[in-house]
């Protein structure tokens, strides 16, 4: 397993990176339990999770995944093994059943993390992240910004003096933004140098063969700013592992379950995913492995984050960080790009 280093941090992250947003949901306390032990034996020391997963969020389920990983912990005794990312909800209709208030102030912030220490049986995060603005910004799937419609958005600077608390208490180590703009990364950015508050490391949005829209902005921010990378979705819920292919609905999978999950089903994703899966074919490569080495070699990525539901996938999926792309095969995925830009943002 490749390590990669997060720069303004002492952590040093496998280049897989293990999700867990199935435990919960589709995955048992025992199947969860069983990938951590097979990825941390692997080498993964990198694990990712929310306090609102697993997804969908329910509920009935809200909160799990969180529990489940804390279980393990407390069976194997191995909390210094990992390196452990969450996540703070933010604003959204969807999610009233995580906590009563979402907005990023002080005062959800700190029951945010107070629950999520609980839950995850650890003293400390290593890296906590905001898992979406708090502020309206184009999200899972939309394409359009509009403005705000009143002023009850927190501002960032409120936002980091409360996250420079837990810093300092030791509670959080590190500090990572998700779903972000680049103009939300500069912020943040900018109020932490001018400001002298902790400064961000990491963001975690989605990027896979099917949007590439981090590649606009935010992957020059990374190289310029020293920012890693953790990208979420590398195989767009599946649909990069040609599951779904020639309209496929195999019973249990995630898209086969849940029809609300249409982020990934945009114009022209078929046409592209066939293209995708010729180049894996005439190079003799895996659709899946294909999508997450290229992604691998990336140079804004610390960790890419892969999700299983099965042990097969889950082996698979590791495999991947062994396999260098040909410079052939690159060029032949950027030419798929040009026909078929961003299908699915």
């Amino acid at each position: 397993m490749e390590y990669r280093e997060i720069p303004h941090s002492d952590l040093r992250v496998s280049l897989i990176g293990l999700g867990t947003m199935t435990w919960g949901e589709q995955n048992t306390e025992g199947e969860g339990h069983e990938q951590m032990d097979y990825a941390l034996e692997q080498g993964v020391n990198f694990f990712d999770t929310a306090e609102m997963y697993p997804v969908p969020p329910m509920a009935e389920t809200c909160h799990e995944t969180e529990r489940i990983i804390g279980t393990w912990f407390a069976a194997r005794k191995n909390r210094e093994k990992v390196i452990l990312a969450t996540k703070v909800v933010g604003p959204g209709p969807h999610v009233t059943h995580v906590r009563e208030g979402t907005r990023h102030n002080r005062e959800n912030i700190m029951k945010a993390v107070e629950g999520s220490l609980e839950r995850l049986q650890t003293d400390y995060i290593d890296l906590y992240q905001l898992h979406w603005p708090d502020r309206p910004v184009p999200l899972f799937g939309t394409r359009d910004y509009s403005p705000p419609k009143s002023d009850e958005t927190v501002p960032i600077g409120e936002t980091l003096t409360v996250l420079k608390e837990l810093v300092d208490s030791g509670k959080v180590r590190y500090i990572g933004l998700s779903n972000e703009t680049p103009w939300g990364a500069m912020k943040f950015l900018h109020l932490a140098e001018t400001l002298g508050l902790p400064r961000v490391v990491t963001i975690q949005n989605s990027y896979n063969l099917l949007n590439r829209t981090f590649d606009s902005g935010l992957s020059e921010i990374c190289h310029e700013e020293g920012i890693r990378s953790l990208p979420y979705s590398p195989l767009a819920f599946g649909r990069l592992s040609g599951k779904y292919r020639n309209g496929a609905k195999p019973t249990g999978a995630r898209l086969s379950i849940w029809e609300r999950f249409a982020r990934y089903n945009g114009p022209n994703s078929d046409a592209a995913i066939e293209e995708y899966a010729r180049i894996a074919d005439e190079a003799g490569l895996d659709l899946a492995q294909m999508s997450l080495a290229w992604i691998n070699q990336r140079h804004h990525v610390a960790s890419n984050l892969i999700g299983a539901t099965t042990m097969d996938q889950l082996r698979a999926n590791i495999t991947s960080a062994g396999i260098r792309l040909p410079g052939e095969v690159r060029k032949a995925i950027d030419t798929v790009h040009h026909r078929f830009p961003n299908p699915c943002p």
